[in-house]
């Protein structure tokens, strides 16, 4: 189990924003990420928790900074944990562009060089990190998960792979069919290699076709979002 290193922590909704650092076994490298324990977490009750996945380029701060979401989960008693997109550091393999390698892990676990060596925030995501928080924090095992964009994507696909892990997925102008997408095309070539078969299992709209567990899902997206037509 990681030892967390506690690097930031304000009052903030009659609760707490921490943010810890540990190093993550899945992604071979030191991870940072963020949490909101509502006042209910503070006086020793065990809280439900609610995964933020984020979107290319972002960090666990983005959306701990400007989203105001602890106002929400503080009203409803939620955890909120939000990790990070991608293992950084200067032993991480990353791109030029900004849509690639760091802040761009598009939440798979990488099989093909440079990126497999750290390039696994699939496992990270779904196995890893929840378990260092249901076993460090004042949590349940109920947990959900949404996201927006890359991180909408993450979280559709973390959802229906794991049937009944997760109460509930929303996703916000998420990627949701990365596999015919320029975004996902790119990503999932340099991740995963030329097979398709490997794509369609982190691709929201395949593994809707094959799912057995009916699950809550909301998808919001805007009909005059930029790149509606581009993902």
């Amino acid at each position: 189990m990681s030892v967390l290193t506690e690097v930031g922590k304000h009052k903030i909704f009659n609760g707490e924003q921490i943010r810890y650092r540990h190093f993550s076994e899945a992604n071979q490298c030191v991870m940072t990420f963020s949490v909101f324990l509502p006042s209910r977490a503070l006086q020793g009750y065990r809280v439900p928790v609610l995964y933020w996945l984020s979107g290319l380029t972002c960090t666990d701060d983005n959306f701990s900074v400007k989203s105001g979401a602890q106002r929400f989960a503080a009203e409803w008693g939620l955890a909120l944990v939000m990790p990070d997109t991608s293992p950084r550091g200067s032993e991480v393999a990353d791109a030029e562009t900004y849509d690639l390698g760091q802040g761009a892990g598009f939440y798979v676990n990488a099989t093909q060089a440079p990126w497999d060596s750290h390039f696994h925030m699939y496992d990270y995501v779904v196995h890893e990190l929840p378990e260092i928080i249901e076993h460090n924090l004042p949590v349940t095992t109920q947990r959900s998960i949404f996201g927006h964009s890359m991180g909408g994507h993450g979280a559709l696909v973390v959802a229906l792979k794991n049937p009944g892990r997760y109460a509930a997925v929303s996703a916000f102008a998420p990627i949701a069919h990365p596999a015919v997408s320029p975004w996902g095309e790119q990503a999932f070539q340099a991740y995963l290699g030329n097979d398709q078969q490997a794509w369609a299992a982190y691709d929201s709209t395949a593994l809707v076709t094959q799912a057995t567990h009916r699950l809550p899902i909301l998808i919001d997206q805007a009909a005059r979002m930029n790149f509606i037509h581009r993902s």
